[in-house]
């Protein structure tokens, strides 16, 4: 692979996270809303945060490897790691509590397998 296509692939990546995030802000914003204006508790709110973050790497996998000649599974999971990446470090910024446990480390994991699964997805289903 060279250089330019290394390039244009890092795009791909960054664009797939870009809208992960997106997918992800519009997901938690519907979902304060709905607890705010209704009777819906927040119980539900870390099976909200959990299927929003797999689909949201999902996406950002499926994005990183629609451009790529070949190994889509490994640049989905860079997207799905770079996701979480950015994700762990905006908390470990915003919550003087943060600690990296054992949740962290599921929340990566799934964060790669989801992006992988987007980037087999990506390379198989492109046009």
């Amino acid at each position: 692979m060279d250089f330019s296509t290394h390039k244009t692939q890092l795009k791909h990546m960054a664009t797939g996270v870009l809208i992960a995030y997106a997918i992800t802000a519009i997901a938690f914003l519907a979902y304060a809303m709905l607890v705010t204006y209704t009777n819906m508790s927040e119980r539900n709110l870390p099976t909200v945060v959990a299927i929003t973050t797999l689909l949201s790497v999902m996406v950002a996998g499926f994005d990183a490897a629609k451009g790529a000649p070949k190994r889509g599974w490994l640049w989905g999971m860079g997207a799905g790691f770079a996701y979480i990446l950015i994700m762990i470090t905006i908390m470990a910024i915003m919550l003087p509590a943060f600690a990296v446990d054992g949740r962290t480390f599921t929340t990566v994991i799934i964060g790669i397998a989801g992006g992988g699964l987007g980037g087999i997805l990506g390379i198989n289903l492109r046009k």
